[in-house]
């Protein structure tokens, strides 16, 4: 495995150790990390996991299995990918530690803290924004037209996701996260 196929292949995975290994931490602290579905429940949770299968194909592909479809990409292409898969896991994980035990999958069951800091000084949403980034990335070094669908599909209903989020973000916090809303941008 070259250097480049190990690096594409240790952002998810260490992102997903993050993400199951804080769960398990929260739980021990009697934090439940999952919140409720603000969407469709079936719908929310296909998303999120069609996010690891386009994530897989950014694997797969590094690993030289080629998901091209129907055409190369070039290598000046591909190389703006790798940034972009970069840029967007680095969002990831800042988001998540910057949310700290603030973080849930799904709406928040019980009070939390509205995270302002960090780079939720620039955007609301700087996870969402790293998720779209992968799935960019992911589509400009394969050029596959499934993945390019599935990819829409995923922004869609996220984008559903953070608009109900952020009722329910305006209903627990008021004017405070009205206010928040006035100063900072939902995406960029």
């Amino acid at each position: 495995m070259n250097i480049e196929a190990f690096v594409v292949t240790l952002f998810p995975m260490a992102f997903l150790a993050v993400l199951f290994g804080g769960g398990e931490l929260f739980r021990r602290r009697q934090i439940d990390m999952d919140g409720d579905a603000p969407i469709d429940k079936s719908v929310f949770y296909a998303s999120k996991y069609l996010i690891v299968v386009v994530w897989m194909a950014m694997v797969l592909d590094s690993w030289g299995i080629d998901l091209s479809f129907p055409y190369n990409a070039p290598a000046r292409l591909k190389r703006a990918a790798l940034l972009i898969w970069a840029v967007g896991f680095a969002l990831l994980f800042i988001g998540r530690f910057g949310l700290g035990s603030s973080f849930r999958i799904g709406s928040p069951r019980e009070s939390t803290e509205l995270r302002v800091d960090g780079l939720f000084r620039f955007s609301r949403n700087p996870m969402y924004l790293g998720v779209y980034s992968t799935l960019l990335a992911t589509v400009l070094q394969t050029l596959n037209l499934l993945l390019l669908l599935v990819s829409a599909f995923i922004v869609a209903v996220h984008h559903k996701i953070v608009l109900a989020e952020e009722t329910h973000l305006g209903k627990a916090f008021g004017t405070e996260y009205r206010d928040y809303c006035r100063r900072v941008r939902r995406y960029l």
